[in-house]
């Protein structure tokens, strides 16, 4: 019987296709690439047939047993669960259907990221909805049935997003589909995977850009300038070190300002660690110059149900105002560790501030290392809100 470890140390068979049976009919289907998917071989009438459960490891072992055991009571009740699957297919497997599944029925459960995932796909989630954007894959293909969209198909979908000079787009967008084509291979008996073979568009490399204290500054100013919700936000990135989505989407009920906190519950971090960051008093100016709207729990929000979002047109006004030039939002956070690091807060401080659970906190260390480091983050945040201060002359 296998084991998820023993399909994992499985080795391909250069230039040779190899099953192995783990009984009951199920096999694992190791390709000469590498690849390895899992298959139900049944016979109706006489006649061999194969039903493609999905692939290793987005399938595990106890999963494809389940498939096979679900397929094997239709094989044995008179049925062709391969046959099943192709009708389901032809009957409504388009594209549109077929990548909401996913996003409900695996992206959601799975990933806390999912939202990132369903908008390479084409979709800008909604609350519980999922509207389609008019882009990526969606816009192209969603009326196409799944198993009619060839490796051609992708490339050319991803050359054009290339051509529009979106190259790590383009990566994103490969990733999300090749979750999602592997996942409908079990779903829908699809013959393969389109992605297969399909190298990542672009080379990535780490961003290393720092922005330098004159920078920060005229950023500072440029968004002091640009005012409202988003000029909040980016100055209380630059007071605190968090991710975007994290400040921008701040709940007026995650704000103790006696005690100069801000607690960030598990479903808003994207690590799934429940995160508190102590507020200086530069980030406590910036949240009570905000008027608190009645019946509205968000912040930073227009609709009252929803955070601001646009920060692709805010970062150009503030680029313009500001003349400082190639850097992203996410730089921002960069820098306010570099900073700190500069003045002498210590990294194990940086990245409790910053809740990152690799580097120092990795591994063993992290499942023992519970100290919360409360006093040394407040102690960090507040001299490097001073700092700003120094570096903005007043501007507030």
């Amino acid at each position: 019987m296998l084991t998820d470890a023993a399909v994992r140390k499985k080795k391909p068979s250069p230039g040779k296709r190899v099953e192995l049976h783990d009984g009951r009919g199920l096999y694992l289907v190791i390709q000469p690439t590498g690849a390895k998917s899992w298959a139900y071989r049944y016979r109706v009438g006489g006649r061999s047939r194969k039903l493609t459960l999905g692939t290793f490891p987005t399938v595990d072992v106890a999963e494809a047993r389940s498939l096979c055991s679900a397929a094997a009571l239709k094989t044995r009740a008179g049925g062709d669960p391969a046959a099943e699957h192709r009708s389901a297919l032809a009957a409504d497997g388009s594209f549109d259907r077929v990548a909401r599944q996913f996003i409900e029925r695996y992206a959601k459960p799975k990933n806390r990221t999912w939202k990132q995932t369903a908008c390479w796909l084409g979709f800008a989630p909604d609350g519980d909805s999922l509207v389609p954007t008019g882009k990526g894959a969606l816009a192209k293909w969603g009326g196409r049935n799944v198993g009619s969209i060839s490796r051609a198909d992708v490339i050319h979908l991803l050359d054009g997003i290339v051509d529009q000079g979106n190259p790590i787009s383009a990566n994103r967008t490969l990733a999300a589909l090749r979750k999602l084509f592997n996942w409908a291979e079990g779903r829908y008996g699809l013959a393969s995977n389109p992605c297969n073979k399909i190298e990542m568009p672009s080379e990535e490399t780490a961003r290393d850009r720092i922005l330098s204290d004159d920078e920060l500054a005229t950023v500072w100013r440029a968004a002091n300038e640009y005012g409202g919700y988003f000029g909040a936000v980016i100055k209380l990135l630059i007071l605190t070190g968090q991710r975007r989505g994290e400040v921008a989407g701040m709940d007026w009920k995650e704000l103790d300002l006696p005690a100069k906190l801000w607690k960030l519950p598990r479903s808003r971090v994207k690590n799934g660690n429940g995160h508190e960051v102590p507020l200086s008093t530069q980030a406590l100016d910036v949240i009570e110059s905000i008027p608190r709207i009645a019946n509205r729990n968000l912040v930073f929000t227009t609709t009252g149900s929803k955070p601001i979002s646009g920060f692709t047109t805010v970062k150009e006004g503030i680029d313009d105002a500001s003349g400082v030039k190639d850097w992203t939002i996410h730089d921002l956070r960069r820098t306010v560790a570099s900073g700190m690091a500069r003045l002498g807060v210590q990294l194990p401080v940086i990245e409790k501030i910053l809740n990152h659970t690799s580097g120092t906190f990795r591994g063993v260390v992290g499942v023992y290392q519970r100290h919360s480091f409360a006093d040394e983050k407040r102690a960090a945040l507040d001299l490097w809100g001073a700092h700003v201060a120094r570096l903005v002359g007043g501007a507030t």
